[in-house]
């Protein structure tokens, strides 16, 4: 069973600038998605994919590859990361190199543990799911979220759930936004990262942060602190 490690590192970004090469605690935020793959003993090869040379070296420094830079077509801001993926796995396909399944890492995901992505790993095997990934619980029921007009006057979007307790509601999840396992065949085929036999596992709030903005920035630094104490999460 082989497998690759394909993490997505467009060198442009409006919000933070140089996001994905970026300090964070004192190394690249890249090498933290790096380092997790490399300690899962999972891949045959943990891949960037970039255009910029300035990650190609930042990502060999800490033991990825970077056989080719992406295209033009797909590295600026309307490029989607299913598309990058398949660039991926057209090129390799020219190489004659081939893996029975893929994990999309994103390079942003300092909170990523290794362990979540053996425990995924496992149930994309296990259990024969297209995909798999992680997603994390709602800390609020979304089923009593509010609404707000241009005149701060607010209502329910579903006002029957207004009687009902919290804990009577379903729950809700996120995806974490951290990565996707494919099986590679399948994923070449219907060229997608999520379907009807899709799998996840799921990960503590602690463990999860998008980083779209300084503010995330900070708050995912906050949580990586806690989370490497004594007190955080195993």
């Amino acid at each position: 069973m082989s497998n690759i490690a394909i993490i997505p590192a467009r060198g442009g970004s409006k919000r933070i600038p140089r996001k994905n090469i970026k300090d964070f605690l004192g190394k690249p935020i890249i090498a933290y998605s790096i380092e997790a793959a490399l300690q899962s003993g999972l891949f045959d090869e943990v891949m960037v994919s970039t255009e910029d040379e300035e990650i190609a070296t930042i990502a060999e420094k800490y033991g990825a590859k970077v056989p080719f830079l992406r295209s033009e077509k797909n590295a600026d801001d309307f490029s989607g990361t299913v598309d990058v993926l398949l660039e991926v796995c057209s090129e390799y396909d020219k190489r004659g190199k081939s893996f029975d399944n893929l994990c999309c890492i994103y390079p942003t995901a300092p909170l990523l543990r290794s362990e979540s992505l053996i425990e995924s790993h496992n149930l994309l095997i296990s259990k024969s799911y297209d995909t798999v990934f992680p997603v994390c619980q709602f800390s609020f029921p979304i089923l009593r979220a509010l609404q707000i007009d241009e005149n701060k006057k607010v209502s329910m979007i579903w006002p029957e759930n207004m009687a009902k307790r919290s804990q009577d509601l379903p729950s809700a999840f996120h995806d974490a936004g951290q990565f996707y396992w494919a099986q590679m065949n399948i994923f070449k085929q219907n060229k997608k990262l999520y379907s009807d036999n899709s799998g996840v596992i799921i990960l503590e709030e602690l463990e999860v942060q998008d980083i779209d903005n300084v503010s995330d920035w900070k708050v995912s630094e906050f949580k990586f602190q806690l989370l490497h104490k004594d007190i955080g999460v195993k």
